[in-house]
């Protein structure tokens, strides 16, 4: 594999074509800054949220005496009800935000899980909460489509705004902006405190899932009838999209970008991930995971097994990405060959992978529990950790790959100390 023209380690070669990586060139935090300043936002009015009930599946794929093995370090458990996000503060890592079907958010010390103040006023599941990138801000949003901002030094609210039902959300890399998707196929972005707001109109169907890319300029969103969009967040207007056989035939779940944005990657419920170049909008290779293990046949009243991709991301240091599937499968791709390097298997369907910043370690939580490190060179498990009495549900990773933040279908919260002896 020759060396690739851009700034990231990957210089992609397909068997027949070769496959440009397009240079983007890192913007500094202020030109993004200026960049967002520049933005038209226009006040559009709130839409009435329709509140949906939140099924929650209890102790899905716990074994008995699960909880006898805790490795955790510090465990949070203000929360009544499963916790279904964890965020950490960027700038020191040393903060955590939770929220959980108990319509609750917290933000608390990682070091002894002192709470440091609650985001009150949920009246719905809190399935969003991120802090911004320089940590000023805290958003927490709920399933009904309230989002709420907080200045952490302060412990109070700056900012609220509802939308319809809430999908996903996300702060921008380098700016006091926030990205959320919601039910009815729309992207709202605001400006933060301000409130000015600017709105992306997908298709008529649920922005299920979206990324801004590294470059802070254009977002990618995934919908529920299987298309992706490429967005110019300045001017409002679609850059790419992705539909039909260049598309997935169902949902998409999960969009992530590689270091420096040249690609994309999404996977969907029809079990594919795709590998995208964001300057052309053209599919570079599809990657399909095809079932091991032979089906049983399904009894009357029972359904069939289902299989989708849950989360992928790319590693900073070598040309690989990993997925993530609902079968328990973790894939590790070489994307140099765009082939199957490794399959780790789990006994239960992975909720969400996170790559180390800076080596080729792939974390994994998933429904049994557990959070495992895996060495994506040699495809082997490094160690696990468990602590958890119920599954997981959403992690997160310190920048120096020393802690682990989880959450879970048993009401905590808990700190992982992963200082391995390599390094």
């Amino acid at each position: 594999m020759e060396p690739g023209e851009g700034p990231g380690p990957l210089g992609l070669h397909g068997d027949e074509e070769i496959i440009e990586v397009v240079e983007l060139g890192p913007p500094g935090p202020d030109d993004l800054a200026e960049e967002m300043e520049d933005v038209d936002f226009e006040d559009e009015g709130a839409e009435e949220p329709d509140a949906e009930a939140w099924e929650s599946e209890d102790d899905e794929g716990v074994e008995d005496g699960m909880e006898a093995q805790d490795d955790s370090e510090v465990t949070f458990s203000l929360h009544s009800a499963s916790v279904f996000c964890v965020s950490l503060d960027p700038k020191t890592n040393t903060l955590a935000v939770t929220g959980g079907e108990d319509d609750k958010a917290f933000v608390w010390r990682v070091s002894d899980g002192e709470l440091l103040f609650e985001c009150s006023g949920h009246k719905d599941s809190v399935t969003c909460a991120g802090f911004s990138h320089d940590s000023v801000f805290v958003a927490t949003g709920d399933m009904s489509g309230l989002i709420k901002v907080w200045r952490v030094d302060a412990k109070e609210e700056v900012w609220s705004f509802e939308v319809g039902d809430l999908e996903w959300m996300e702060w921008h890399p380098q700016a006091h902006v926030l990205l959320a998707g919601t039910a009815d196929g729309n992207t709202w972005m605001w400006k933060i405190p301000s409130g000015d707001c600017k709105t992306f109109q997908g298709p008529a169907c649920p922005a299920t899932c979206g990324r801004i890319l590294p470059d802070g300029k254009r977002a990618v969103v995934g919908y529920e009838d299987g298309t992706m969009r490429i967005w110019d967040l300045k001017q409002g207007t679609s850059l790419h999209v992705l539909k039909g056989q260049d598309g997935h035939q169902d949902p998409l779940t999960c969009v992530a970008s590689n270091q420096d944005g040249s690609l994309i990657m999404t996977g969907s419920v029809d079990c594919h991930a795709k590998l995208v170049n964001s300057g052309t909008g053209k599919v570079v290779c599809v990657f399909k995971m095809e079932s091991v293990t032979p089906k049983a046949p399904v009894s009357e009243g029972e359904e069939a097994e289902s299989n989708s991709v849950e989360s992928l991301g790319f590693c900073n240091v070598m040309p690989l990405a990993a997925v993530g599937y609902l079968d328990g499968t973790l894939a590790i791709y070489d994307l140099s060959t765009q082939s199957l390097r490794h399959k780790c298997q789990h006994e239960s369907g992975i909720v969400q992978l996170l790559w180390e910043e800076s080596s080729a370690v792939v974390y994994t939580c998933s429904l049994d529990g557990a959070v495992r490190l895996w060495d994506a060179r040699s495809g082997k498990m490094i160690s696990e950790y468990r602590g958890h009495s119920a599954e997981i549900l959403d992690f997160a990773v310190n920048k120096d790959a020393s802690i682990v933040v989880t959450t879970s279908g048993d009401h905590q919260a808990k700190v992982f100390c992963v200082q391995r002896p390599d390094r």
